[in-house]
């Protein structure tokens, strides 16, 4: 079994808008901390998780999983916000 947590958070903030800058200052974290959320480098505490999932305001399971994903085809295009800030 993987100890990999796979994630939606750049697709959330493709959605929404959000670059990674903004992202961690709503969250009080470094940016490069989200970066490495993204790319599956680091796990968030389950603390860290529930304040990602509150923040897109959507449930926690939306945002991570133990399991890949399933690709929707709107993810493959709009996954990348610039990280300007």
């Amino acid at each position: 079994m993987s100890d990999t947590v796979h994630n939606r958070i750049a697709v959330l903030r493709a959605e929404r808008q959000v670059s990674r800058r903004q992202l961690a200052e709503a969250l009080g974290v470094h940016y490069q901390t989200v970066g490495y959320l993204e790319r599956g480098e680091f796990s968030p505490s389950l603390h860290l998780a529930l304040r990602i999932a509150e923040y897109f305001e959507v449930p926690v399971e939306l945002v991570f999983s133990t399991k890949p994903f399933p690709r929707i085809g709107g993810e493959l295009t709009s996954t990348k916000v610039e990280d300007a800030g």
